[in-house]
């Protein structure tokens, strides 16, 4: 049976009159590359702060490989957190930053060295040991980062928004990088992000946060394709939502239900007959957006409401999916595609 690295339960923080956290159980597994997702204050980052020691609960408990840490100082717990502005001494190189931890726990000089390089090899920054921060990239100060949290070999890596500071193309290449060292090293990384392309790219599981609660935890997979609550389909990823007479006329019964953009097929002529075990919804074409390698469509459909079908551009052009727009459409798409969306408790 698999460790748990961390447990909380009931873990709350308010802030005089304001509640960040409103009761949270959760539990981590050893070696699992874990994400937290959520807007800006849903509760996330304090989340985090907690479980480093940052911030000390107002009720409920934190355990780390199951001993209860919820008193213990942020030096007490066997934990390193890698912030988004690296955090790295200027006036030191590369190699003294990395070892810096070490030194201040007194281990020998000649150990630290190794060490420190050691780190850097993972992170693959060999031959970097002399630079100073300010004469390496954003990507390479990230990774030096790394190497400073991972040296001490922590039973637990908690990384805040550690990539939010970077371009797109960098954070793609660090969002795989990242992934695969946390493979290698096997740590147990615990990642808040609010970005939900990254969580859905690099985790084993995503708790998705809103308003100081966890709303869902699962895979990315079970997050993405069975939304447990209307916010979890709106927030991860694109997705459409159908309710009220929209959905009794289109899926045959009332509630929620959501269809991804992406399982929708745009059919020109809204004459069209259905295929078996699809559904269909008529409408008119709102708005078309050019995205290069794919095309969304907003239609605006007979049976009331709106719905967004995103199309790969595998043979059209810019100008043959304009002509899209103020055009009569069928949309198609398998009923095994239309989840239904429990309404809150």
């Amino acid at each position: 049976m698999e460790g748990i690295a961390i447990r909380l339960r009931d873990l709350r923080k308010s802030f005089g009159e304001t509640t960040a956290v409103a009761g949270v159980d959760l539990e981590i597994r050893d070696g699992e590359f874990f994400s937290m997702l959520g807007p800006s204050g849903s509760g996330k980052t304090t989340v985090l702060r907690m479980i480093a020691g940052f911030e000390s609960p107002t009720g409920g408990t934190i355990e780390l490989a199951g001993q209860d840490v919820t008193g213990l100082a942020p030096f007490e717990r066997d934990v390193h957190t890698v912030f988004q502005d690296y955090a790295l001494f200027p006036h030191m190189t590369v190699e003294q930053n990395v070892a810096y931890g070490l030194k201040v726990r007194k281990v020998a000089k000649a150990e630290r060295l190794v060490r420190a390089r050691t780190a850097l090899a993972e992170v693959r920054l060999e031959g970097y040991g002399n630079r100073r921060p300010a004469q390496l990239s954003g990507g390479q100060r990230q990774r030096v980062a790394l190497a400073r949290a991972l040296v001490g070999r922590p039973r637990l890596l908690l990384l805040d928004e550690p990539l939010g500071a970077l371009d797109l193309k960098l954070r793609e290449q660090m969002q795989v990088e990242l992934k695969a060292l946390q493979r290698e090293v096997g740590i147990t990384f615990v990642f808040v992000t609010h970005d939900q392309e990254e969580a859905l790219t690099m985790s084993d599981r995503i708790a998705v946060f809103d308003q100081g609660r966890i709303q869902q935890v699962g895979t990315p997979a079970e997050v993405y394709e069975r939304p447990a609550t209307p916010f979890v389909a709106s927030f991860v990823g694109t997705s459409n939502l159908l309710a009220g007479e929209a959905a009794e006329r289109i899926v045959g019964t009332t509630g929620t239900y959501s269809i991804r953009p992406e399982k929708i097929r745009v059919l020109k002529d809204s004459a069209e007959t259905g295929e078996p075990d699809h559904e269909s919804a008529a409408g008119t074409v709102a708005e078309v957006v050019y995205l290069g390698d794919s095309t969304r469509f907003l239609v605006d459909l007979d049976a009331g409401g709106r719905l967004t079908a995103l199309q790969q551009n595998l043979e059209t052009s810019a100008e043959d999916v304009a002509a899209y727009r103020g055009s009569r459409v069928l949309l198609q798409w398998h009923r095994r595609h239309t989840v239904h969306v429990p309404d809150p408790r």
